[in-house]
């Protein structure tokens, strides 16, 4: 199974190729160096992360080099000297890589990974590491609020021809459901990631017929097992009324219809009623889906209000992350050779030096607090969260399965304090820094 296109050293932007070149003029490019990928957070848009992406970034890192065509490219430019690129020529990724395992929960300001690596090298893949970590996260993180928000009811990606790009919708099918999505509509993230699939049908199905019963029943004849029916092409209660009839041909039959599918309107009126016209005739079994500009905060208020909506089908505004578009998250240099180093930009603040991330837990495991310390550092009673994946290199072990990281997710989320899941108000975390990281700060 195909699993992520890769990457080539090229998806960068210009600066860190000039920067590695000036490395390399300089004789610095080798020297060890680490750089911290954290998250910050304005305008409190998010109480928590969900680490999402980790696999993709070391399975490109371990095939990383620049090819013939690369190295053309870049001769063309005129910008880079012989030496240079004869060094990129022989580059391949040869670090170490400290990261959170995909599916834990994080919090602003806390390293999610961190790369020791020559200078150079890890210069380079800056763009690539951001880039992927940052979108697997944010759509993760927003998922898992939907997730939450529907209380138990299975949500459907729906996402795919809005989202940004052809990549970024099978990411999105991807890390919705490793924040427990039920299933995508995306086939080829079916395929490349062995994704339950989900759908239903179009307006256009239903148009394209004489009337809506004739294209109901053209539908349930070409799939009789899984036949979900669009029921607001026209007019939502007579397409409910319709869909009852095909159904009641289907039971006659010995089958059964799945259900019907709302994507208009009033969702709570309309669901309430079309309920009751299945229940009338005899069709308890047949589920009402909803679809239609739902994300969180749309499935929150229809759940709230009592409509009778079995699942929900999410798109838009997961797809894109519509109320928080955009992830803010870094990249920074934190030691080179035996010095920490930071950054004092106002506003903009680093820590310096190497680190671990420690957790405290209640006694009946709920998350109490997190504790940002020096990677050298025992805490009394903390569990260390930053584990070994990759070294020379060289990853530790295989992938883990997108299976086993949902697995992992759901055991953790159930772990937060449902103050914190809250995504109508924000409430900060408690997330300390060490003493002793705090003293070694450089002035």
């Amino acid at each position: 199974m195909q699993t992520h296109p890769i990457a080539g050293p090229l998806f960068t932007d210009l600066y860190e190729l000039t920067m590695a070149a000036g490395y390399h003029r300089h004789g610095l490019h080798r020297q060890p160096a680490t750089f911290s990928v954290f998250v910050r957070n304005p305008g409190h848009k998010r109480n928590y992360f969900v680490a999402a992406g980790l696999d993709n970034v070391l399975m490109a890192l371990e095939r990383y080099r620049f090819t013939p065509q690369d190295l053309d490219y870049l001769r063309s430019l005129g910008l880079f000297t012989a030496a240079f690129q004869d060094y990129l020529a022989r580059l391949r990724f040869s670090g170490d890589i400290r990261a959170l395992p995909e599916g834990t929960i994080f919090f602003a300001e806390e390293p999610l990974m961190e790369i020791t690596a020559p200078l150079a090298e890890a210069q380079l893949i800056e763009t690539f590491v951001l880039n992927t970590l940052g979108l697997s996260t944010l759509i993760a993180t927003k998922a898992s609020r939907c997730v939450y928000a529907a209380r138990g009811r299975p949500l459907v990606d729906f996402a795919l021809r809005r989202t940004h790009g052809l990549d970024a919708g099978d990411q999105v099918a991807r890390n919705t459901y490793l924040a427990g999505f039920a299933a995508t509509s995306n086939v080829r993230a079916g395929q490349r990631f062995g994704l339950p699939l989900a759908g239903t049908m179009a307006h256009a199905f239903i148009s394209a017929f004489p009337s809506e019963i004739e294209a109901f029943r053209a539908f349930v004849d070409t799939f009789p097992e899984d036949a979900i029916l669009l029921i607001d092409t026209y007019d939502t209660l007579e397409g409910a009324r319709n869909a009852a009839a095909v159904a009641r041909e289907m039971k006659a039959r010995g089958q059964t219809l799945k259900g019907v599918r709302l994507d208009s309107g009033d969702m709570v009126a309309l669901s309430h009623a079309v309920r009751a016209i299945l229940d009338d005739e005899g069709l308890q079994e047949a589920k009402i889906y909803a679809s239609s500009g739902f994300d969180e905060f749309g499935v929150d208020a229809v759940v709230r209000a009592g409509a009778p909506i079995d699942a929900f089908g999410v798109g838009t505004r997961v797809g894109v992350s519509a109320d928080a578009p955009y992830m803010d998250i870094v990249y920074k240099l934190v030691r080179r050779g035996r010095r920490d180093v930071r950054k004092l930009s106002p506003g903009k603040v680093t820590l310096a030096g190497r680190k671990q991330l420690f957790r405290r837990r209640e006694d009946d495991g709920t998350y109490k607090e997190d504790i940002i310390a020096c990677r050298d550092e025992t805490i009394d009673g903390a569990e260390a969260l930053l584990v070994p994946v990759m070294t020379g290199g060289r990853r530790l072990q295989t992938g883990v399965s997108l299976a086993s990281a949902r697995q992992y997710f759901e055991a953790e989320f159930a772990c937060l304090d449902p103050r914190f899941k809250d995504f109508h108000h924000y409430a900060a975390y408690p997330v300390h820094v060490s003493a002793e990281l705090q003293r070694r700060q450089p002035a």
